[in-house]
């Protein structure tokens, strides 16, 4: 997301011609483009993008379990009466 964000502000000081940006070639200019589009492929093909989604759903179950588990009154075991 970082390379996408780069490439769209370095897209507007180009057409805005803001500072050194205005002379760099389109090339320069589309690069974070290309890096976002390279980054996505590897992200994909090594199952890095299904693996941060795994670990998201994972910590969610675990907290409903532990609400769930808490309004049982079965919750954190070292708070005893």
């Amino acid at each position: 997301m970082w390379f996408v964000g780069l490439g769209v502000l370095l897209i507007l000081l180009k057409l805005l011609g803001v500072g050194p940006v205005a002379a760099w070639a389109w090339w320069w200019v589309l690069a974070p483009f290309v890096g976002a589009l390279i980054w996505w492929a590897w992200a994909d093909a090594s199952g890095y993008t299904k693996r941060r989604e795994m670990d998201k759903m994972d910590a969610r179950k675990e907290a409903r379990r532990q609400k769930a588990m808490n309004a049982l009154g079965q919750g954190e075991k070292d708070r005893r009466r």
